[in-house]
């Protein structure tokens, strides 16, 4: 409580300030001096950014949305070109979250066999990082020339986004009862040579009641490995609750998408055109490279504003 009403305070002084801003403006374009114009149009801009800001962080009402999240990638059906495109959707992410000055940390990752990553968990953690990721959700597709056909065919590959709030062990809403969770102990599989662990580090949790199972294997601390999974598993369980809540459950993470063709949120398209396009808000962009160096926030904005935003 004590951390919900210092959260509201501070959000309060926020919009106090823009206010006091507004105010000293319109005080100063009365007086009529044009050697104050430009600064004056500089403040103006500057205070119509902000508001844009405060305006999108007041549509993130939800009960989540202010905390961290969890982000998994997960490869579609066809190999190599699968895993390759959620390598480059795990850099998109990773990028986006460096420009929000966000914390990442990768908690699970399994390369794929030649080329890019199988899956990939990464904990997001800064102000709205869940309420900012939630419109990711859902099935992301690639076209393309490949770099592994020989013959330089066109190919289409689909990856899996998936946004949880990540749930604190002193959360109440989910409660882990320790005689529920089986725990496995093995070695981390990595690319070879130096990196393979000669310990049993990596941890897999099964909840029992569930059947959901969980692991990570990116530390080299079997304590680390496990209270990541632990982490991992909360979300999971929370996101299970929601999900026997059909409203609530579009408000959390979206309708489930198979990840096949026909699904897709998103398309990036990168032959014989250059466009990334949102399907579910028509919003797109022929600016691709930026797109995949992080620059997403007019797709998450998009979506916040539009009608299919349940939030």
């Amino acid at each position: 409580m004590l951390k919900s009403l210092s959260d509201l305070r501070d959000e309060i002084a926020v919009w106090r300030g823009i206010e006091k801003r507004i105010q000293d403006a319109l005080e100063l374009a009365e007086i009529g001096d044009e050697s104050i114009r430009a600064d004056l149009e500089k403040e103006t801009a500057a205070i119509s950014s902000e508001l844009s800001r405060l305006e999108i962080n007041a549509l993130l009402s939800g009960p989540h949305d202010r905390g961290n999240a969890l982000l998994s990638i997960n490869a579609g059906a066809g190999g190599t070109e699968a895993q390759d495109w959620a390598a480059m959707l795990q850099r998109m992410y990773l990028r986006w979250a460096e420009l929000r000055n966000y914390e990442v940390e990768i908690l699970d990752l399994t390369e794929g066999e030649e080329a890019g990553i199988k899956s990939c968990t990464i904990a997001v953690n800064g102000p709205y990082a869940y309420g900012y990721l939630k419109p990711e959700h859902g099935v992301h597709r690639l076209v393309r020339i490949s770099p592994f056909d020989a013959n330089h065919r066109r190919h289409t590959s689909f990856a899996q986004i998936e946004v949880l709030p990540e749930v604190t062990a002193e959360d109440p809403t989910v409660q882990i009862n320790p005689d529920d969770i089986k725990i496995d102990i093995y070695r981390s599989s990595g690319a070879g040579g130096q990196n393979v662990q000669k310990n049993s580090t990596a941890i897999r949790i099964t909840h029992i009641p569930t059947g959901i199972v969980v692991s990570c294997q990116n530390e080299r601390s079997q304590t680390q490995n496990r209270e990541n999974a632990m982490r991992v598993l909360r979300s999971r369980l929370l996101d299970l609750m929601r999900e026997q809540q059909v409203q609530e459950t579009n408000q959390l993470k979206g309708e489930y998408r198979k990840i096949e063709w026909g699904s897709q949120i998103r398309s990036y398209v990168l032959h014989p055109y250059q466009m990334v396009k949102d399907h579910r808000t028509e919003y797109e962009t022929s600016a691709t490279t930026a797109v995949l160096n992080g620059e997403i926030d007019a797709f998450i904005e998009a979506y916040l504003r539009s009608p299919r935003n349940g939030s």
